[in-house]
C-alpha cells in the first residue's frame, strides 16, 4: 500500500512539475513612452541595421521582404521556430509594438506580452541604432511593406517549452548606451561584433552565450557550431580568432574586407551559408571589426 502511494505521489510531482515547466512564463515589460526620433540619415542607418542584423533570420529572399522564415538550426525535439513578418501586414509584429516595446524586446528579449525570445537580445545595442531601426521599420519602404505571406507558426514541443521556460533569463535594460567614440576603430570594431551578432555563430555554443559581456562567451570567435547549410549540409562555424594555422591570422585587411562584403576567401573559395554577406556595411565598418578581431587572443581551434 505505502508502494503505492509512493508510486501514486512521484506520478503526480511528475505531471506537476511538466506542467509548470511548460506553461508560458511572463516577465512584465515597460510602460515607457518612448518615441523614435525621424530623420532620412536614421531611416538610412537604420535599413543597414535592419538587413545587417535582423536580415538573417526574418528576410525572405524570394519575396525581398522581411516576412520571417524557417529556423532549420533549432533541434527537432525542440520543435518548430518560425522568425516573425516585420512588414506591415495584419500578420506582422511590428505595427502591433510601440516603439518603446521594440525597444524594450530588443534590450531585454522580453515582448509585449511577457513572453521572453533568447535569441533577439541586444542589451548593447546604442539608443541610438535601435532608434534607427525603428525609423526603418516604421517606413514604407518596400521591404517592409505589407505581406500577409505565411511561413509557418512557431511550435515548440513539451522538451522546447521546458527549455525555454528554465532558461528563461531577460537580462537587465540598460538604458543610454552610447555608440563608441569616432576614431576608437577597436571599440567599434567590438561593438559590431556585438550587435551584428558574429560572437553567436563564432563561438562554442548556442546556448551559452553571453549576451551582456560577449568576450566572456565560452569558446569566444573560436567557432565550431553546427549549422544546417545548403541542401542539407553540415556547415561548421569558423574560428576567426587571429590564430595563423586554424584561424585568420593570415588575412590582410583587404581579404577580410572582400570575404565579409563578396564571400570570398583569401583562396578564392565560396563561404557557404548561413554567413551572409555584409553588402550594406561601409568599408571603414568591416575594417574596424578587423582592427578588433585582431585584439583578440589567438585560439587554436580547428574547424573541418
Amino acid at each position: 500500500m505505502n508502494n503505492r502511494r509512493l508510486i501514486l505521489a512521484i506520478i503526480i510531482s511528475a505531471i506537476t512539475g511538466a506542467v509548470i515547466i511548460s506553461c508560458k512564463t511572463q516577465f512584465a515589460t515597460t510602460k515607457d513612452t518612448y518615441t523614435a526620433t525621424v530623420s532620412d540619415a536614421r531611416f538610412e542607418r537604420g535599413k543597414v541595421l535592419t538587413y545587417s542584423i535582423c536580415g538573417g533570420c526574418h528576410y525572405d529572399r524570394v519575396t525581398n521582404k522581411f516576412i520571417g522564415a524557417p529556423i532549420h538550426d533549432i533541434p527537432g525535439i525542440a520543435g518548430k521556430v518560425v522568425s516573425a513578418n516585420l512588414t506591415h501586414s495584419k500578420t506582422g509584429v511590428t505595427d502591433h509594438y510601440t516603439d518603446a516595446e521594440i525597444r524594450y524586446l530588443l534590450k531585454t528579449g522580453v515582448a509585449r506580452d511577457g513572453r521572453f525570445f533568447n535569441y533577439m537580445l541586444r542589451p548593447n545595442m546604442a539608443d541610438e541604432d535601435i532608434n534607427a531601426i525603428i525609423v526603418y521599420l516604421r517606413s514604407n519602404d518596400a521591404a517592409v511593406q505589407a505581406d500577409g505571406t505565411t511561413v509557418g507558426v512557431t511550435h515548440l514541443t513539451f522538451i522546447g517549452k521546458a527549455y525555454m521556460n528554465l532558461k528563461a533569463k531577460p537580462v537587465p535594460y540598460k538604458a543610454d548606451v552610447k555608440l563608441p567614440s569616432d576614431g576608437n576603430h577597436v571599440a567599434m570594431g567590438y561593438y559590431l561584433v556585438d550587435n551584428l551578432g558574429c560572437f553567436h555563430c563564432h563561438s562554442k555554443k548556442l546556448t551559452s552565450l553571453n549576451y551582456q559581456y560577449p568576450d566572456q562567451t565560452k569558446g569566444y570567435l573560436a567557432g565550431g557550431i553546427k549549422f544546417k547549410g545548403e541542401n542539407e549540409t553540415i556547415v561548421k562555424a569558423a574560428n576567426i580568432t587571429p590564430d595563423k594555422n586554424t584561424g585568420i591570422g593570415d588575412f590582410t585587411q583587404e581579404q577580410f574586407l572582400r570575404a565579409m562584403k563578396e564571400g570570398i576567401t583569401p583562396e578564392g573559395g565560396k563561404l557557404k551559408p548561413p554567413m551572409p554577406k555584409f553588402k550594406m556595411l561601409k568599408n571603414e565598418e568591416i575594417n574596424d571589426i578587423y582592427a578588433y578581431l585582431q585584439t583578440v587572443p589567438a585560439k587554436v581551434h580547428a574547424i573541418k
